[in-house]
Formats: structure tokens, C-alpha cells, sequence
């Protein structure tokens, strides 16, 4: 599935994302770079002062720039409080999400209890069991498993691999035998939160395991059983909780 070309002027960015348009608003991009890196047709950025020297050399057709450098650059730019976040935004502008078509893949099995909500994305492999609750907008890749009864938000993105509510690793000694100690809980997650390729939230073993709303979850990470992880929280990667 090719990735669409979109292409935007800077005055079509300005009134979607604001900032002060400096120059001429009918400069196009269709793509962003770094200043080093940037060619014509392409947009670039300032958000540490030690680039700043690149701007005299940068090929970008347009540049985001902190509010600070007003005056100091000919060329068409927008300036901003923050353009490390302008970035950001522009970038989805950009890089809109690819819709696959059908939107749940025919590989993927999903239990006829589980509720999914609209405008699903669930790509191949993907298994949902019993009684699982999704949110509307959810974007599930390749390969990811979520357990019986979990319940999550609206506009989650699970990558590939992604484990949601295996058995918390829960046992109880007798003698030289381990018991294992039914995990009983669900894992709850809020709406917008991202969890990275190959990594497992447990289920809570009695209580629930909690992911809170604009929670940021890195590639292999492990999450055990009745953690709680506070809204708008990010974890790098190969962390354990």
C-alpha cells in the first residue's frame, strides 16, 4: 500500500496549526526533513540554537522557527512558541496514518463477544478475546493478542506484537511445588495511549492492572500485574514495572 503525497502550502499549515506566517504562503512541501538534510519541496525546523548555523546552508523550501528569530531569516517560515511540537504537528499533517482496506484484516479473530468500536483498524494475525472492549479509532498491527475481558479507550495504537492481559506471574510455595495463583483482573487502558512493538501489560491478578489516558509506551517493555500508570506518563524502552 503506497504512502499518499500530501502537499500543503505554508499559509494551508498556518491555519491549521497557527504560529505567525512570515513570507510567502504559497511555498508547497510534501515532506519534512532536518535542516541538514532538507531539499526543495520540503520543510525543516530550529529547536536548539546550536543548528542555528545550518540555516545558512539548508535547502528547505521553508523553515519552523522559535519566536526569538523573527527578523533573522529571509526565507518563507512560520515561527512559533515551540517548534519541536510545530514539528510534531506538521508531521502528521504530512504522514497521515495508511488505512488498510478491508479495515480488519480476514486473518484476524476476534471473539463474537468483544466490541470494537468505529473506524477500527485491525490488521493480520491479531487475536481478541472474549468479552474485550475498544474504543472507537483504535489502530491494532500485525500480530498483537488481548486477552479475555480487557477493557480499552478510544484511539489506542498497539504495534506489532503487543501482548495486552497474559497472567501476571503470580505463585504461591508448597513446599519445593509452585502454585499458580489465578489472575483474575483485567488491564483497563484510557483513551490515546500508544504501546510500542513487543511489549506485554499483564492482568492484574486480583484488582486491575490501570493505563491511564495519553499514556506512551516504548518498544519491550513489560508492565506486571496491578501496576498503575498515571495519565500522560511516558516509558522508554526495555523498561520493567
Amino acid at each position: 500500500m503506497a504512502r499518499p503525497v500530501v502537499t500543503l502550502t505554508l499559509t494551508e499549515i498556518q491555519t491549521v496549526l497557527g504560529g505567525e506566517l512570515v513570507g510567502d504562503g504559497s511555498v508547497a512541501v510534501s515532506g519534512i526533513a532536518p535542516l541538514a538534510d532538507a531539499q526543495s519541496g520540503q520543510i525543516s525546523f530550529l529547536s536548539q540554537r546550536k543548528y542555528a548555523p545550518l540555516l545558512a546552508t539548508t535547502q528547505a523550501s521553508a523553515l519552523i522557527l522559535p519566536l526569538e528569530a523573527a527578523g533573522h531569516y529571509p526565507r518563507a517560515h512560520i515561527l512559533t512558541q515551540n517548534p519541536y511540537l510545530y514539528f510534531a504537528r506538521v508531521s502528521q499533517l504530512l504522514n497521515p496514518v495508511r488505512v488498510p482496506e478491508p479495515r480488519i484484516h480476514p486473518s484476524a479473530v476476534i471473539s463474537p463477544t468483544a466490541k470494537i468500536g468505529r473506524n477500527a483498524v485491525i490488521h493480520a494475525g491479531v487475536v481478541i478475546g472474549d468479552d474485550v472492549v475498544i474504543g472507537d479509532d483504535a489502530l491494532i498491527y500485525p500480530n498483537v493478542v488481548i486477552y479475555h475481558d480487557c477493557q480499552l479507550g478510544d484511539r489506542v495504537v498497539l504495534h506489532a506484537g503487543v501482548v495486552i492481559g497474559a497472567d501476571g506471574f503470580g505463585n504461591a510455595k508448597d513446599g519445593d511445588v509452585w502454585v499458580k495463583i489465578p489472575q483474575i483482573g483485567r488491564v483497563l487502558m484510557g483513551d490515546d495511549v500508544e504501546v510500542g512493538a513487543n511489549t506485554c501489560i499483564d492482568r492484574g491478578a486480583l484488582d486491575d492492572t490501570v493505563i491511564g489516558d495519553g499514556v506512551k509506551i516504548d518498544d519491550q517493555i513489560m508492565i506486571g500485574h496491578n501496576c498503575r500508570i498515571g495519565d500522560h506518563t511516558a516509558i522508554a524502552a526495555c523498561a520493567g514495572i
